[in-house]
């Protein structure tokens, strides 16, 4: 009898093959929530960063990939679509460290020395030389901060000549492109300056009113250095808003930093380099335009003793 019920039983219909339309909707499904979960891991505590440029080698390298610990300076809600790069309005929580003298740092770039916003969201790596309220001073491409020397750092370099043989007449372009507009400064002969922190009044004048407008604008503020007015208003003087910090490369010759472009937020400095996961060329060292190497030459030039490395 039961042999009879298990024949007549009313079988289930079986589900349909799935169409095209729903496996392509399946498939946007799965990658939505995998860039989710990316997106928000890569805001809140680690992310990956590659190193465009040489301006920290020996340190790190240019094709260097990195884990990056951005738990440590304070978790943030997500600041960019991953693989997009896609800027995102965020939230940062208050640091567990501030950032110190001598920490490599990924940080948010706040553009070039005359432009109040980046053209693109960018993350730039540099090591943190000098905190608010340092002064801070360059003599003969030796770094003093408050009448200490900040020695190189281990794996730091000058290209063409050692400290000790440098003058002020190397670079002379200089004195034109580096930040604050109008110092004079070069790359081995700087400041001193302070490095601004919150509550730090500016005076200006005609004389430095230009040197301080992108600064002030960076802090949101309108300004007119011509008419020495911020926000509408008449104005001899500034109270900072924000804590920086300055950044320099341990490639001292062959980066722009703080040097050029000024000071950096410490709120946007995200986050800071613990390894290296994996590493390859990604330019011809040996041609002058630093032309992009080809998948194999890449694949050919893989540094496999560089991963593993442990960033200091």
């Amino acid at each position: 009898m039961s042999f009879l019920k298990n024949i007549f039983k009313k079988r289930k219909p079986e589900k349909p093959p799935e169409g095209f339309v729903e496996h392509v909707w399946s498939w946007v499904k799965t990658f939505a929530w995998a860039l989710t979960v990316v997106t928000i891991v890569n805001g809140l505590a680690l992310a990956s960063f590659v190193v465009p440029t040489g301006s920290m080698e020996s340190t790190v390298m240019t094709g260097d990939f990195l884990f990056v610990n951005k738990f440590k300076y304070g978790p943030s809600t997500p600041q960019i679509i991953p693989f997009f790069n896609i800027p995102l309005p965020y939230y940062k929580t208050p640091p567990i460290w501030a950032p110190e003298q001598g920490d490599v740092i990924v940080f948010i770039f706040p553009g070039n020395r005359d432009q109040v916003k980046p053209d693109n969201f960018e993350y730039y790596l540099k090591r943190c030389v000098a905190v608010a309220g340092d002064v801070l001073e360059v003599k003969g491409g030796r770094v003093i901060v408050n009448g200490k020397e900040f020695p190189l750092p281990e794996h730091g370099q000058f290209m063409q000549y050692p400290a000790d043989l440098r003058q002020n007449v190397i670079y002379p372009d200089d004195r034109i492109r580096t930040f604050p507009p109008g110092r004079g400064y070069t790359r081995d002969d700087y400041g001193p300056i302070r490095i601004p922190k919150e509550g730090d009044v500016l005076q200006l004048n005609q004389q430095n009113f230009q040197e301080w407008a992108t600064f002030i604008a960076r802090e949101g503020h309108q300004v007119d250095a011509m008419s020495m007015t911020i926000d509408g208003q008449r104005a001899t003087s500034y109270t900072v808003e924000r804590d920086y910090v300055f950044g320099m490369g341990d490639n001292r010759d062959n980066s722009l930093d703080s040097r050029f472009w000024g000071f950096i937020p410490k709120q946007d400095v995200v986050g800071t380099p613990i390894m290296v996961y994996w590493s390859m060329p990604v330019s011809d060292p040996n041609s002058r335009d630093q032309e992009p190497l080809s998948l194999k030459a890449r694949i050919k030039g893989i540094r496999w003793s560089r991963l593993g490395t442990i960033i200091r």
